[in-house]
């Protein structure tokens, strides 16, 4: 239940709530307004995903200086995008945007400002080259929004009073610290440890119960 609510599967939370006859520990609308703003970061829509935010809690991008630069960062990731995909390729919009809201955060801060320069460098070499840097391309990646999505989320349930990550993903963690110590120390282990969810996947995989959220809990 705690990994169903901290990750945002309320249809699943639900229906294991009913079935195991227990409550949600937080209201269903709650954990849908946080899929909601995950969807619409995955999505690159990080306008709705900033106001949406700011609609639930206006204070969690005021205290988290660090997460409100990393959205903005995204939204210019999605102008830049926008200006070099165009035949006109008007980089003026994305100019704006950064110089009215990233630019006096990172005058303020050594690592928002390296971060800003390195986006920017995408204006310069998006247009001109198919293959960009390593540092460059991984602004691009839907990895990037979804550790974005991520720390939103758990910024959301820390100021809800709830555990910002779910306990499951914090011992998968400690085991997956565990193996690598025993690794380092020599201990006589097979190639690959399963976590021995395999059997479980395939069973949940073949479900389209709750629409298949069940099975897209399986696969985070």
């Amino acid at each position: 239940m705690d990994y169903l609510v901290s990750e945002g599967y309320p249809r699943a939370a639900e229906k294991f709530a009913k079935e195991s006859n227990i409550q949600l520990p937080l209201e269903e609308e709650s954990i849908q307004s946080r899929v909601e703003i995950r969807q619409a970061i995955h999505a690159g829509d990080i306008d709705t995903a900033i106001t949406k935010v700011n609609d639930l809690n206006p204070q969690i991008l005021d205290t988290d200086p660090a997460l409100h630069f990393a959205l903005l960062r995204l939204q210019l990731i999605e102008l830049i995008r926008a200006c070099t995909s165009s035949a006109t390729a008007d980089i003026t919009p994305a100019l704006n945007f950064a110089s009215s809201q990233l630019a006096p955060r990172a005058a303020m801060n050594p690592d928002f400002l390296n971060d800003l320069e390195l986006t920017m460098s995408l204006l310069i070499f998006m247009p001109t080259t198919g293959t960009l840097q390593k540092e460059l391309t991984e602004l691009l990646e839907p990895s990037l929004r979804r550790n974005v999505a991520s720390k939103v989320n758990e910024a959301i349930l820390t100021s809800m009073g709830a555990h910002g990550e779910a306990r499951m993903r914090s011992l998968v963690r400690l085991r997956h610290w565990a193996e690598l110590k025993a690794r380092t120390a020599g201990k006589d282990l097979p190639p690959v440890l399963a976590l021995g969810l395999h059997d479980a996947e395939e069973s949940m995989m073949g479900s389209n119960d709750s629409n298949g959220e069940a099975a897209d809990v399986m696969v985070q």
